[in-house]
């Protein structure tokens, strides 16, 4: 089905469907957050899938909460919680009303406005190589460099400040599938998915 033209922002039906599917499916699509007249933006190049009814590494397996309950929206907003003490992490939620799906995105290729990225993360305009490839390269440095926080939890996609644009698909023999990382739950589940020999992913 064709959701929307490149370029354009992803339509509600895009997130409305199997967390797994959209979770392939947003590898090569382009994470954008408007920062004031700043526009910050990257290419998804990795993501773990979650599905509360079966998956007990899932925020949303033993129902509905406070925290969590953003989870139970219609699919095509963002569910951002604080995880650790130190950070935030940011997903995307997917399929219908109460079933409590969501994607992580772990990783990102940077595009747009890398300075002001860098000074969001380490407080500086220049960087090395080795701290660009560093920048974006889990959900915690995305939030970070991002600046995604609490206060984004449970917006609109399809609105103006944090959207996602279409982009050419990824094709499956450039996806890897494997286990997610850092659970300790449902850990046999192959619902994490990267771009082949991307450099900025977390960990391969």
């Amino acid at each position: 089905m064709n959701h929307t033209k490149p370029g354009q922002k992803l339509s509600k039906s895009f997130y409305q469907r199997s967390a797994l599917k959209v979770a392939a499916e947003l590898l090569g699509k382009i994470f954008v957050k408007r920062d004031g007249r700043k526009v910050l933006s990257g290419i998804i190049v990795e993501v773990e899938a979650y599905i509360g009814s079966i998956d007990q590494a899932a925020h949303s397996f033993r129902g509905k909460t406070k925290r969590n309950q953003v989870m139970f929206n219609k699919g095509g907003c963002l569910y951002v919680y604080f995880t650790y003490g130190n950070h935030f992490c940011c997903n995307v939620v997917t399929g219908k009303e109460e079933e409590g799906d969501a994607v992580l995105i772990r990783a990102i290729q940077p595009i747009d406005g890398i300075d002001r990225m860098m000074l969001n993360r380490f407080g500086k305009k220049s960087i090395s190589p080795k701290e660009k490839l560093n920048l974006t390269n889990g959900p915690g440095k995305i939030c970070s460099a991002f600046d995604i926080n609490s206060k984004h939890n449970g917006i609109d996609l399809t609105g103006n400040e944090i959207f996602i644009l279409n982009n050419k698909k990824i094709s499956e023999s450039e996806i890897v599938t494997t286990t997610r990382i850092g659970i300790k739950k449902s850990t046999e589940l192959l619902w994490r998915f990267y771009i082949k020999d991307n450099p900025f992913i977390s960990r391969k």
